[in-house]
């Protein structure tokens, strides 16, 4: 494989230290990483290679990022904490949390989903290689919530054909900058990979893939500028709901991949939840598919959302803080 190269601009990430600026902007890897990368002479500030992890960036620097070609890694089972909701010899249902990477990558080759599926069960389906153990499907290291898990191959490979053929659904609940005017739609652009940042995806990118999202919104906060939004993927494409969302102008909070500005918020209080939710405010609360050796009807759901989610709902609503 190739090494891979990537460009982004300085914004409101201003005055930040390079590797704060990289782990952010593009959060596939670990500070540590990026400071290996930077000391190894692998990244440039306005075409100017730069070796000091802790270099200031101006606004509208251009930084330009090189990454290797990846190392053989070495994957071992980790005692991490996961939530399981349904277990039997063929698949297992987990909740992921916010901020965990779904599989190994250079920078990541510890605390991943992965990791602590190789511990917590005795046999997990290698389908898709050691480094992708039991992952049938993935999300986003910001987004928390359900995911099926293949323990056997065989259901590995028929749970596979249910994404594919579209069978699978999926629910989100997520909330988004502005308030949303339709209470039920459909976004329907097609998406590919932007070819100036593989990080990112578009609906004016190369190789582009149709996409449908439906969504029903549930509460608008007009006061805060914000909205509450229920989600089913009829397609399941990288950063779909985010990109899609992002097109009809209205990001996920806190997306700033996809166009979140803290300014557009209009409270004390919504700027709060921001802050202290850290991560993209969406959830994968529902999960229905076909048991792939039985055939029954497999649904699961949340019950309660990840916090500080649920605690600002609450807030937001009454507009003011609630008891804790």
């Amino acid at each position: 494989m190739e090494r891979e190269e990537l460009r982004f601009t300085v914004g409101e990430d201003k005055g930040k230290r390079l590797d704060q600026f990289l782990s952010k902007a593009y959060p596939e890897f670990s500070r540590s990483y990026y400071q290996k990368l930077i000391k190894d002479g692998l990244v440039y500030v306005d075409g100017r290679q730069i070796k000091k992890p802790s270099t200031k960036l101006k606004e509208n620097q251009e930084v330009r990022l090189i990454i290797p070609p990846p190392e053989k890694l070495e994957i071992k089972p980790e005692n991490i904490p996961i939530e399981i909701f349904y277990e039997d010899k063929d698949i297992a249902v987990i909740y992921k949390p916010p901020g965990m990477v779904v599989h190994p990558s250079p920078g990541h080759t510890s605390g991943t989903l992965v990791n602590a599926l190789l511990y917590h069960f005795s046999n997990v389906s290698r389908y898709g290689g050691r480094e992708r153990a039991g992952i049938v499907h993935r999300l986003d290291k910001d987004t928390a919530g359900l995911m099926v898990i293949a323990k056997s191959e065989f259901a590995h490979k028929e749970l596979q054909k249910q994404f594919q053929n579209r069978t699978v659904d999926k629910r989100y609940k997520a909330v988004v900058v502005g308030i949303l005017k339709k209470d039920h739609g459909f976004i329907d652009l097609p998406i590919g990979r932007s070819v100036y940042n593989r990080q990112k995806m578009g609906t004016t990118a190369t190789n582009l893939r149709d996409a449908l999202t439906e969504y029903r919104t549930e509460k608008r906060w007009e006061e805060h500028n914000l909205s509450l939004v229920d989600i089913k993927l009829h397609t399941g494409r990288t950063h779909q709901i985010r990109v899609h969302f992002s097109e009809i102008g209205h990001p996920l909070l806190n997306d700033k991949v996809y166009g979140f500005k803290k300014s557009a918020l209009r409270s004390d209080l919504a700027r709060k939840f921001s802050e202290e939710l850290g991560f993209h405010a969406l959830v994968a609360y529902r999960l229905s598919f076909e048991h792939p050796r039985t055939g029954e009807k497999i649904d699961i759901k949340l019950e309660n959302l990840p916090q500080p989610l649920e605690y600002y709902f609450s807030a937001l609503t009454t507009t003011k803080e609630p008891s804790p």
